[in-house]
């Protein structure tokens, strides 16, 4: 088998090594060198060229090297390619680390004490215990029941929401076409776990702020996209939300001057609250490659009528 790969090279490099040593019948060319494109049958990439078809004639799948493919503009691929995103535990990993990291610093109102000590002020605040913290999930796929699963094993009462029905021990869940106003308004804590789709875009508004319980805090690390900047701004200066963790914005990265740079209620990352481990994804990777050849479907594969 012949596979392209056209990321971040380093990475790109390991993978060609383990692979040449776990599975010497898959050769894995890294972009721009691709070998013989007529023999190319998988492609791997963040951003695939704009000439995929003309370029690879004999293509079976486009893979993607994260843990979604919104990225891709599916509008502009082959209508039967399978599109298939990156499922490894790793990144499953990774995210659980990051929101636990952020919903225990929100719990604590870790973003109010770092204020205070740039003020240098020593002033103490009556905490609440796990069990009184009501933390909301929007998204229970693969990610979103993994960190819901870690929170309740911290004693949070947690629930979630997501468009498709789940069932999650110790997880109180919804299901619909928008979140509920009643899991909006028992979540002191509000995680976006979503995928990006036309529904999901702008989700993270006014309208949606207004139903969360007063001081209440977000943490976002689905796509940029989904959140409105200037009704987030809003609604902290209000306080209505006392606090934001955004991992994830729109652009990326953020303008010079740009408001979030430096507002005192939120906690910026650089959208690297869940990356890619090398040796875990290259497993996973091998895995998914094999299936293909026994003739199974591959794990992660996009439903394109959904998004994802």
């Amino acid at each position: 088998m012949h596979i392209v790969y056209k990321s971040e090279p380093v990475r790109g490099a390991h993978w060609q090594r383990w692979l040449a040593q776990q599975a010497p019948d898959i050769q894995l060319h890294i972009w721009p060198e691709i070998g013989d494109p007529a023999e190319v049958e998988m492609l791997i990439a963040w951003q695939p060229p704009d000439d995929l078809t003309t370029l690879f004639p004999n293509l079976k799948a486009l893979l993607s090297v994260g843990a979604g493919a919104d990225q891709f503009d599916l509008s502009q691929l082959p209508p039967d390619l399978p599109v298939v995103r990156m499922i490894e535990p790793g990144l499953t990993q990774g995210m659980v680390e990051y929101v636990t990291f952020a919903v225990l610093g929100l719990h604590r109102d870790m973003p109010r004490y770092l204020q205070q000590q740039r003020q240098q002020q020593w002033l103490g605040h009556a905490s609440l215990p796990a069990g009184k913290r009501r933390v909301g999930v929007m998204g229970l796929g693969e990610l979103g029941q993994a960190v819901a699963a870690q929170l309740v094993s911290l004693g949070f009462d947690c629930s979630g929401w997501s468009r498709t029905p789940r069932m999650i021990d110790g997880v109180t869940c919804w299901h619909g076409e928008q979140p509920p106003g009643d899991f909006l308004a028992r979540s002191d804590i509000l995680i976006c776990l979503l995928p990006l789709t036309d529904s999901t875009r702008g989700m993270l508004n006014q309208q949606l702020f207004r139903q969360l319980p007063r001081d209440a805090a977000l943490v976002q690390v689905g796509r940029g996209p989904q959140l409105n900047q200037d009704h987030l701004l809003a609604a902290l200066d209000s306080g209505q939300l006392r606090a934001a963790v955004i991992d994830v914005t729109d652009p990326e990265p953020l303008p010079p001057g740009h408001a979030f740079w430096t507002h005192p209620a939120i906690w910026l990352t650089p959208h690297i609250a869940s990356q890619t481990q090398t040796e875990s994804a290259a497993a996973a990777l091998l895995a998914n490659l094999r299936r293909y050849q026994r003739g199974e479907a591959m794990v992660g594969l996009i439903d394109r009528r959904r998004g994802y």
